[in-house]
């Protein structure tokens, strides 16, 4: 599919953000006109001194390849007004957490222009609300909506002194990741899209690679097409690992400067508690989510048993490779800092009423147990004193699919045939 027009379009990314901010100087970087937006109760914040200072791009930035972009970035545009943002723009990359969606996409429906592409990454629901919002407000434009199961980077934005740097520190790059557009008969549009986002530089430059792993696995680097995006939402890993290590290793974490006297901001759910039990745990909801794909006959990315038993989980082979992983034996010091700090944390305020949610819900929908799953829901919520799935809005019915039969929920997400409530 050609997409060449967007070449020499500008991109405008929504959200400033660790990962908004990080792929805006990134595409800029690379020679790309971009507009950062935010809304403003974040924006004064977010884009303190932006002008003046860019925004750097350090850290390490591990990566198969060897893959970095480094530098100190200036965008043609930081701004909380979103129709300038927008304007004119090929591409608009949606970089923001799932309870800012709703919000963002009522303002930029009547914003779009035919031939525009929307990336949402992670999805987390995204793609669902943003064509559901386009049905409500009678939105006919010509545009491609697909999501990615995660941002391209393990990044974070540098502060000093509580104030919120313009610094962004990459970790890591991924060399592999994998989308879906809402429909997918999108994705030759979609897909084809991507080639002109230089934040997916690593991604792009891995292209075609395939790496052997020591049990002669083969691992497919570049871009990889996913079969509808629930396939996409099921594929994001962040619930399965943030939810249990959370949960499970609450203990540690606020127990960390009083009774094992560390710095507080030193902590890290990999580095300090990942084990192999807390595993056991994620490999089981794993199962879950791999007997509801199968039930729902959508895709689902390959993790396997093993892959959970390392401080680097899953994402270890993303960035590295199929056979990186640090052992639990190891201190592995690049993960300090990362936190979650409190449970009131998007690893449990995001991935519990949204990604764990999704999949308790559909579990019940289509007669898939959830056991794990969902005492995990549970867990999360007697901790923090509130019904997180009851208080949640993230209902099939709020997504506009509950309604529908397996056979219409199939058209829908592969032809985009929507079949109305009764």
């Amino acid at each position: 599919m050609d997409m060449s027009y967007l070449k020499d379009m500008p991109i405008a990314v929504l959200g400033g953000g660790a990962v908004g901010k990080t792929m805006a100087a990134d595409c800029a970087l690379a020679g790309k006109e971009v507009r950062l937006w935010d809304q403003p109760r974040f924006a004064k914040t977010n884009f303190l001194n932006i002008e003046k200072t860019g925004i750097t791009l350090s850290g390490n930035q591990f990566s198969f390849f060897g893959y970095q972009r480094r530098g100190i970035a200036h965008v043609a545009l930081a701004t909380d007004d979103l129709a300038k943002a927008v304007k004119g723009a090929g591409i608009i990359i949606v970089a923001a957490v799932a309870l800012g969606h709703e919000a963002i996409f009522r303002e930029l429906i009547p914003l779009l222009e035919d031939g525009q592409v929307i990336h949402i990454l992670p999805d987390n629901c995204g793609t669902f609300v943003f064509r559901k919002l386009m049905r409500e407000m009678g939105c006919t434009k010509d545009v491609v909506v697909g999501a990615w199961y995660t941002a391209p980077y393990g990044i974070r934005v540098v502060r000093r002194g509580g104030v919120v740097t313009n610094e962004c520190k990459v970790e890591d790059r991924i060399t592999t990741i994998r989308g879906c557009a809402l429909p997918m008969k999108d994705n030759d549009r979609f897909m084809a899209s991507a080639y002109y986002i230089p934040a997916f530089g690593a991604i792009i430059d891995a292209e075609g690679e395939v790496t052997i792993s020591k049990k002669g696995e083969e691992f497919h680097h570049g871009f990889v097409e996913g079969n509808t995006v629930l396939d996409i939402n099921l594929s994001n890993v962040n619930p399965v690992i943030h939810v249990p290590g959370t949960v499970l290793a609450v203990s540690t974490m606020q127990n960390f400067d009083t009774v094992l006297g560390q710095n507080k901001a030193n902590y890290s759910l990999y580095a300090f508690g990942a084990c192999p039990a807390i595993a056991e745990v994620q490999a089981k909801f794993w199962e879950e989510e791999k007997a509801l794909a199968k039930a729902m006959e959508v895709g689902l990315c390959t993790v396997n048993y093993e892959d959970f038993f390392s401080r680097t989980t899953m994402y270890g082979k993303e960035y590295m490779g199929p056979d990186f992983a640090v052992p639990y034996e190891e201190n592995y010091q690049n993960f300090w800092g990362d936190g979650p700090f409190d449970l009131e944390n998007r690893y449990i305020t995001e991935d519990v009423p949204v990604g764990c949610y999704l999949m308790s819900q559909l579990g019940k929908k289509y007669n898939v147990p959830t056991p794990i799953i969902d005492s995990m829901i549970l867990l999360a919520s007697t901790m923090l004193k509130r019904d997180l799935a009851g208080d949640s809005k993230w209902t099939l019915d709020y997504l506009d699919i509950d309604h529908m039969t397996h056979d219409q929920l199939q058209a829908y997400l592969r032809e985009g045939t929507y079949t109305p409530k009764a």
